[in-house]
């Protein structure tokens, strides 16, 4: 086919139906950039919460309204709670991480031996169910320790590894105005606020709230079809 005859078809398409397929496009990435996206999960710093090759979804409209492909706030009408997981732009090197807020403005937040204390009141921990640890390969379950903590009614699942140093005193530190202390559920194999600090409330993108799909990087990235559409906790 000659090269008239190409130039010809692409004009054509162009024509009919180019012009509507970039604004497609373009009406899709705004909707990703302001309103909903997802995230996938390359590490362990989140887990048992959400494991490697999760891919979450981020309601970006959970606190406000941004304007597209920027982070300035058209709208406010929430902030982030405590035991919530969001995204965020790291203040370190600017990249998007997945964390869960442990400490907002005016907390006062402290770990000893890998026991959060936040203003002053350690939080709980109970034997975690199970179905959770389930998760993690069994071959690497015994490496860890897993526990439900709860802070202020709010519960959720952390590990640690004793094999790891990590960061398990911490402290103490008042959060500040705008600002939300970050913490990885996977307490000593999470790069999070015990090393960057706080995070400004204009740097966060928005709340996960499920694994939308999951696949096992280890098995030739098989479903995990038990983990499709899960809430988080």
């Amino acid at each position: 086919m000659s090269n008239n005859s190409w130039r010809q078809k692409l004009t054509n398409f162009w024509r009919k139906d180019g012009k509507s397929l970039l604004i497609m496009v373009f009406v899709m990435f705004v909707f990703r950039s302001a309103i909903a996206d997802w995230n996938d999960v390359p590490t362990g710093s989140m887990k048992p919460t959400i494991i490697e090759g999760d891919r979450v979804f981020v309601n970006k409209l959970s606190y406000d309204l941004k304007f597209p492909f920027t982070t300035w706030h058209l709208l406010q009408w929430d902030n982030p709670k405590r035991g919530e997981i969001v995204v965020f732009f790291s203040p370190a090197d600017g990249i998007r991480l997945v964390k869960r807020v442990v400490g907002v403005p005016g907390d006062r937040i402290e770990l000893v031996n890998n026991q959060l204390l936040v203003n002053g009141k350690p939080a709980q921990y109970e034997p975690l169910p199970q179905k959770i640890i389930d998760a993690i390969p069994s071959v690497e379950q015994p490496a860890h320790k897993f526990a439900t903590e709860t802070v202020q009614d709010k519960s959720h699942a952390v590990m640690v590894t004793p094999s790891l140093s990590g960061a398990p005193n911490f402290g103490p530190i008042t959060v500040g105005a705008d600002q939300y202390f970050m913490m990885g559920d996977n307490r000593d194999n999470s790069y999070d606020s015990r090393f960057y600090g706080c995070v400004d409330r204009k740097r966060i993108v928005g709340r996960a709230s499920a694994v939308v799909i999951s696949l096992d990087h280890q098995h030739h990235y098989s479903p995990r079809w038990n983990r499709f559409f899960s809430k988080l906790l």
